[in-house]
């Protein structure tokens, strides 16, 4: 089969590699049908996730067809359409039985596309697979579907929920690419009064509004802080979520929020952040990070079903399998391509 292939920061390549295997009785393999490329794929090619060793298959989301199950597989069956999440979870050490998947001390957690291959390819083996996919209900496209793999749950678990997003809130969120979006539709779910978007792309402020950001900010051209004033009396946000990963934005977002309020930061770092601990020590502030646990996939699954949720618009470029580094150069781009997510499959 061709899978896209990490060969050390900056480099990479489309092709041909083994096919995957069952090695474990939990184990399914699963042939893709769509697949993303998600911004923690750009930090492991610029050599950001030092544990993503030369030769790994990149990619951890993904929408396809099993093909082949292990012994001990339960729930999953050939031929059925699944979603592989980001986060696989063995379903029976401490972490998991408290639902903090992503911290799974059984081999599970972060591992497609980190530390075993991942989703970028033609099949991927999905490990603990009863408890790592979930079923594609009718109706839902591969489209929406891939867009519950990572970035929505993402969004809502370390963005929103952590950031106690509540009725009637000032929220904050700095970044407007593909995980920024996703705060901002799972946000609307808590009804704030004013969500605010802060980018320095244009393209990026324009898709805000789209998903529901009521004020957009140009960081470049314009203070963040003084709008946030003017919405909320000189208190700052409720909430303010980081959702780009560097060390300014980082610190934009501890600046924005008000004394009491919640810093949740979701962006994936690959430099230090200076935590000004003699300014914000007299605040009250909670500051939350975290690794997505993907413990909300199936409520989001049920609000996109149900057609609470839409994230059609998240697409915005369909590429075919052999077309893979023209995608890779189009979303890495995205400030002069407008992407947001592309879409990668067979066919178009």
């Amino acid at each position: 089969m061709k899978a896209l292939v990490y060969h050390g920061p900056g480099e990479r390549s489309w092709q041909e590699v083994p096919d995957p295997r069952i090695q474990e009785p939990t184990d399914a393999v699963v042939r893709v049908d769509a697949v993303t490329i998600c911004g923690t794929d750009l930090h492991i090619l610029k050599g950001d996730v030092p544990e993503v060793a030369p030769g790994r298959i990149l990619g951890h989301e993904a929408v396809g067809t099993v093909t082949a199950v292990g012994a001990a597989v339960r729930n999953l069956t050939p031929g059925d359409r699944v979603l592989v999440s980001c986060i696989s979870a063995c379903g029976s050490c401490r972490f998991c039985r408290d639902g903090s998947y992503g911290q799974c001390l059984g081999g599970g957690g972060w591992i497609l596309g980190h530390l075993i291959d991942g989703t970028q390819a033609e099949y991927v083996r999905v490990p603990f697979a009863d408890h790592s996919t979930h079923k594609v209900p009718d109706g839902v496209t591969d489209g929406d579907m891939l867009m519950l793999a990572d970035i929505l749950p993402t969004s809502y678990e370390v963005g929103v929920l952590n950031g106690a997003v509540r009725p009637g809130d000032v929220v904050a969120i700095v970044g407007a690419g593909p995980i920024g979006l996703a705060a901002i539709l799972t946000a609307r779910l808590f009804s704030p009064s004013h969500i605010v978007s802060i980018d320095v792309a244009d393209t990026r402020l324009e898709a805000a509004r789209t998903f529901g950001a009521d004020i957009v900010v140009n960081a470049g051209t314009q203070s963040a802080r003084s709008v946030i004033d003017g919405l909320t009396g000189g208190l700052g946000a409720d909430c303010a979520m980081e959702a780009v990963g560097t060390p300014g934005t980082f610190e934009d977002a501890v600046n924005l929020v008000r004394p009491g309020g919640h810093v949740a930061n979701i962006g994936v770092h690959g430099a230090p952040a200076t935590l000004h601990l003699e300014d914000i020590w007299i605040k009250n502030l909670t500051i939350t990070t975290g690794l997505v646990d993907t413990y909300s996939t199936p409520t989001l699954i049920g609000l996109v079903a149900g057609r609470q949720l839409d994230t059609s618009a998240m697409i915005t470029h369909r590429f075919t399998f052999d077309e893979f580094e023209d995608a890779y150069d189009v979303f890495s781009r995205a400030g002069q391509t407008g992407a947001l997510k592309v879409l990668v499959a067979e066919s178009k």
